[in-house]
């Protein structure tokens, strides 16, 4: 049972690093962009949100730990909505190569934070925040100590509840709000969303640029919360910006599946550490990363099976001589 509840208190906190990614990524998409710049975009929100905390408590003679809440939230989405700006400039308004820029923004951003990142290491092989992450992995008083209960359903930062809000809040913008129907009729089809009088262009700059905001919350969680409020020069940033990427395909596009998709993928993730104590069972160290492979594979077969029933259920009767049609996204 203690491993049990020890594999789903690792699993929750993982899961909402790449819920925010992923919740980003389905915005953008919405508007018919592909921004396959989420890991650096998350970099820049991360490094963002650690620096301004870092040099707020180091520089302050009594730092308060809601203010530096606040610098930290700003400053991480102030520096991913400019990575975001970046991607829109380039793929909307010049129409470049959206696979190409994404990649490039991947690069550039991890490039920049870990720039910048030296100048705080100072040598060191990592630094902290310590006041900041004791603020954003905050427990809910009293309800986390209710036994069990509390300490799996309440013991988590603030962000964590955040991520489970926004992703309910996106999907009553995008399937009950006007602008959300307007968003999703400029990704499915930006002509006929044009001669119905919609501003295509400023939807896919506003829709990219708050995708970008939310991804590089992401990054900010798990700097300030997740790692401990510890900056090093490690890349694990950007192997979750890629986990948040295939989790959107996981979900279908879907906000509300990001919330459980996200949670089963950081329970198969950590599968490799809780499995064998659970089941009493040995597994070799070799096989440590194949089992953490098992997310990327899981998102490959449902891939699959959505792929095949869209085009099963798009093939129109033989008998009516239709050329096969396949529904666009």
């Amino acid at each position: 049972m203690s491993s049990l509840i020890a594999w789903i208190l690792r699993a929750i906190p993982f899961g909402t690093i790449i819920m925010y990614g992923a919740m980003g990524e389905i915005v953008t998409e919405k508007s018919g962009n592909l921004n396959l710049g989420v890991p650096g975009i998350m970099y820049l929100g991360g490094f963002a949100g650690f620096a301004s905390a870092y040099y707020y408590e180091n520089l302050t003679a009594n730092p308060n730990p809601v203010l530096s809440v606040v610098i930290a939230l700003l400053c991480a989405l102030i520096a991913s909505t400019l990575g975001g700006l970046i991607y829109a400039f380039l793929t909307i308004t010049l129409r470049a190569n959206q696979n190409v820029t994404g990649l490039a923004l991947t690069t550039f951003g991890m490039g920049v934070a870990n720039f910048f990142g030296v100048f705080i290491l100072n040598g060191s092989s990592y630094s902290a925040a310590p006041l900041a992450n004791k603020a954003f992995a905050a427990k809910i008083p009293v309800l986390s100590g209710l036994g069990t209960v509390g300490q799996v359903v309440f013991s988590y930062g603030f962000l964590v509840y955040a991520a489970i809000v926004l992703a309910i809040v996106l999907f009553w913008f995008l399937s009950r709000t006007r602008m959300g129907l307007n968003l999703r009729a400029v990704g499915e089809n930006p002509a006929t969303a044009d001669a119905a009088g919609i501003n295509v262009t400023r939807y896919k700059y506003v829709a990219t640029l708050c995708g970008a905001a939310i991804s590089g919350v992401g990054g900010l969680y798990y700097v300030l919360d997740y790692n401990q409020g510890i900056w090093a020069t490690t890349e694990q940033i950007e192997a979750l910006g890629w986990l948040a990427v295939a989790l959107v395909i996981f979900t279908t596009w879907k906000p509300l599946n990001a919330i459980w998709g996200a949670y089963l993928f950081g329970m198969l993730y950590w599968l490799y550490q809780f499995l064998p104590s659970l089941m009493g069972i040995s597994v070799p160290s070799y096989a440590t990363d194949l089992i953490q492979m098992v997310p990327y594979v899981v998102t490959i077969l449902v891939l699959i099976v959505v792929s095949l029933r869209r085009k099963k259920e798009n093939q129109p009767p033989a008998s009516l001589g239709i050329a096969y049609f396949r529904e666009e996204r």
